[in-house]
């Protein structure tokens, strides 16, 4: 399968995710008691719900994308560059109309697909929910309903890192050592994308270089993957 895989008809995805509001206590009293409920499956501890909200934005239902990395590979020869488009900021309905957008003028044709790190756990559906909530239509490409299993386009890096084995978790940092990729938390992660957006003013601006870091590895991953080859830093392309 990897070897069959036509690498420029991949669009590279990563989104970043933080709760809704900045503290528990913004929530109206219906949130509060939505989020009570899930906080007491999630707490540990006896921590309250207060104490955990940090994590809401892992939740589609209470969290929001405040940035979509995008990107593709571009082959000459064999030389690879990497173009990247980010759609970022606080309006989140308004980056997933532009990201929409780029999906359906350039990879909604039938043998385009979409590549995440646990995309099919994470990226994918939470992309989809929150367009829904938006009240926007799905692109074609995110829209699963009623279609079989080999026609969803879909790539998922952790998955094919599994091999049909569903007890493990890998993260992209972890599998970017393996193959001697850079790593792409060199200056934030994750856990701290919260902090950064409503504590450190223009932390968007950081968060987007970080998403942008997240994609170019897992472009590298998926080339070490199929053996074809990788691309340096002056061959990555940002796009404003």
């Amino acid at each position: 399968m990897l070897e069959n895989l036509k690498l420029e008809n991949i669009l590279f995805v990563d989104i970043e995710t933080i709760p809704q509001f900045k503290d528990y206590s913004e929530l109206d009293e219906r949130w509060k008691g939505l989020w009570n409920k899930k906080a007491g499956i999630l707490a540990k501890n006896d921590e309250s719900p207060s104490e955990i909200y940090n994590r809401a934005g892992i939740y589609a239902e209470f969290g929001k994308i405040i940035c979509i990395s995008a990107g593709f590979l571009n082959r000459s020869g064999n030389d690879w560059t990497f173009r990247v488009k980010s759609f970022y900021g606080h309006d989140e309905k308004q980056l997933l109309v532009d990201f929409s957008d780029l999906i359906n003028n350039r990879f909604s044709d039938t043998g385009k697909a979409l590549c995440a790190h646990n995309g099919k756990e994470f990226d994918f559906p939470y992309l989809g929910r929150r367009l829904l909530i938006n009240q926007l239509p799905l692109p074609y490409i995110l829209d699963l309903a009623g279609k079989k299993p080999w026609e969803v386009n879909h790539i998922d890096t952790m998955e094919l890192w599994k091999f049909g084995d569903f007890k493990s978790y890998t993260s992209l940092e972890l599998l970017s050592a393996c193959f001697h990729i850079p790593s792409p938390k060199s200056d934030i992660d994750g856990s701290q994308v919260y902090g950064v957006y409503y504590n450190e003013p223009g932390g968007i601006e950081r968060i987007k270089t970080y998403c942008e870091k997240d994609i170019a590895t897992l472009a590298r991953i998926l080339l070490k993957f199929t053996g074809k080859g990788t691309f340096s830093n002056d061959e990555i392309v940002i796009s404003q």
